[in-house]
């Protein structure tokens, strides 16, 4: 018999035991998920080995080692400390002795800590402090004065009417401040006109708004956790806003989690369907 297909039977056999359990808990779920433990324990006990310990460690300390015996120093044997702390590390599998390894744990703790400190800050802070601050205007050089200025009303009413309609129409029912019926009709023919503009001129030249659009959102969404005053009137109008923005957010990182388990989902019954059951091509 083929190995290729025996080893697609035994997949098969373990895909099927996997997704036994939306049935209920069973002893072929149990089987399945022990032998994927396991392998996968396994596995990256093989990779972490031959990527850190060997690729890592032992390339840099041997050389190292007998650069020394033959009476020249290298710098690679500071590698004989982080050899050390692992050793240390394996003592916990030893219990008179194993509070030992909470030294080196706690090396390693503070290392990472330290490194993704610097890695999170500049792509969780600077970065998205940059792609924050943009030019509020943005249009095409080779275009005339008059569309330019075009351009610019259409950008600045648009701008106007994110502000001035979720800000002064989402007041807040515990708002002390009554706006009179003409000043709310005014405030309403304004975000009209900046709607038409706008689009008309969104439809007729390569604008970008997205510069517009994420310094609101991130403007709305830092007066919603600023918690110093109270959250009426206009102040809770854009905390309102700011909410809504973080709802999107929230909802799209959920989205792309359930697309990626998806994605998992759709290879498995890929696997089934072309592979083993071979009832599509």
């Amino acid at each position: 018999m083929d190995s290729n297909i025996v080893g697609v039977w035994i997949a098969a056999f373990l895909t099927l035991g996997i997704m036994s359990f939306l049935y209920k808990d069973n002893p072929w779920y149990k089987f399945s998920e022990a032998i994927f433990v396991g392998l996968s324990a396994g596995y990256w006990f093989a990779s972490l080995f031959w990527q850190s310990l060997h690729a890592k460690f032992w390339t840099n300390w041997s050389p190292a080692v007998q650069s020394l015996f033959q009476g020249q120093f290298d710098y690679n044997l500071l590698y004989t400390g982080a050899g050390i702390l692992g050793l240390m590390m394996l003592l916990r599998l030893v219990p008179p002795i194993g509070w030992i390894s909470r030294w080196p744990l706690s090396v390693v703790v503070g290392g990472t800590a330290g490194l993704y400190l610097i890695n999170y800050l500049v792509s969780n802070a600077i970065r998205q402090i940059g792609s924050t601050i943009q030019p509020a205007v943005t249009f095409p050089e080779s275009i005339g004065w008059v569309q330019s200025g075009g351009v610019i009303i259409g950008n600045v009413l648009v701008f106007a009417v994110l502000l001035v309609s979720l800000g002064f129409i989402l007041f807040g029912r515990s708002s002390t401040i009554d706006l009179p019926t003409p000043t709310k009709l005014f405030f309403f023919l304004i975000a009209l006109v900046a709607c038409g503009l706008g689009t008309f001129y969104s439809l007729s030249m390569p604008l970008n708004l997205t510069g517009l659009i994420i310094f609101m959102g991130v403007f709305c969404g830092l007066i919603y956790f600023f918690f110093s005053k109270e959250h009426t009137g206009f102040f809770g109008g854009a905390a309102t806003v700011g909410t809504w923005f973080l709802m999107v957010t929230f909802g799209a990182s959920f989205g792309y989690t359930v697309m990626s388990r998806m994605s998992l989902l759709i290879g498995r019954i890929d696997f089934l369907l072309v592979e083993w059951l071979k009832v599509v091509k």
